[in-house]
């Protein structure tokens, strides 16, 4: 099968993680992955459970679709974007949480195109490794993988038709997950929305063992009945 038409028969294929990469293909251009520059201090605390932070790729993408910097994920070039992985994050406990642990390792220009259309951002892929995978990974790759291995498990409710939904609720946006993928309960799935209630991101929530847990509060975001929007980006 010609990679065009796999793409294409895995974005309509419901229920896999790949539906949220509609056509994706990493450019054919040799790809330079930027520096990054630390944002906060060093912080090595003990992992007490760990955050998979997942962007809402058409609410980020609106106002960006011209954007030198975002061309990959927003122009449509690289193909439509529904969730993408934003990171994994370790968590301490209590407010605390490790970043910026000391490494010389970086991520070479063949990690990030192989994970280009689950986190379609170079520079976001060498800075989730720098700034957190550093802190729960000796290699970029094992810091990936596992991500990879959490994102390629999640089930995809049609957010589509969920968006066009009258009375929209953080709960309601919950249960369609939690429904998809019934090894989660509605207090695991954390939601962030903008100022004008738009949502921005899902994040999930695992202990040590990488296994669903409740959300502490900073996590869950905003309560049930909160009232959603869903930019679709059309």
């Amino acid at each position: 099968m010609k990679r065009a038409a796999l793409a294409l028969l895995l974005a309509l294929m419901p229920g896999t993680a790949w539906a949220q990469a509609y056509q994706c293909q990493a450019p054919a251009a040799p790809l330079s992955v930027p520096p990054v520059t630390m944002d906060g201090p060093v912080r090595q605390v003990p992992v007490a459970r760990y955050t998979l932070a997942l962007s809402w790729s058409p609410e980020f993408c609106r106002g960006r679709e011209t954007s030198a910097r975002n061309a990959f994920q927003c122009s449509g070039s690289g193909g439509r974007f529904g969730f993408i992985l934003h990171g994994l994050w370790p968590e301490g406990r209590g407010s605390a949480y490790p970043q910026w642990c000391p490494t010389r390792r970086t991520v070479s220009p063949a990690l990030a195109r192989q994970h280009l259309c689950m986190t379609p951002d170079t520079w976001l892929l060498a800075h989730e490794w720098a700034k957190h995978g550093a802190c729960m990974s000796g290699t970029p790759e094992r810091y990936f993988a596992t991500a990879r291995g959490l994102w390629n498990a999640l089930r995809w409710p049609d957010y589509d038709r969920i968006s066009r939904q009258q009375g929209l609720t953080a709960g309601d946006v919950r249960q369609a997950f939690v429904e998809a993928n019934p090894g989660f309960t509605a207090d695991q799935v954390g939601l962030r929305l903008n100022p004008r209630g738009w949502l921005t991101e899902m994040r999930l929530c695992y202990d040590r063992r990488l296994r669903p847990t409740r959300c502490n509060n900073w996590q869950l975001g905003v309560a049930d009945e909160t009232e959603v929007r869903i930019w679709r980006g059309l």
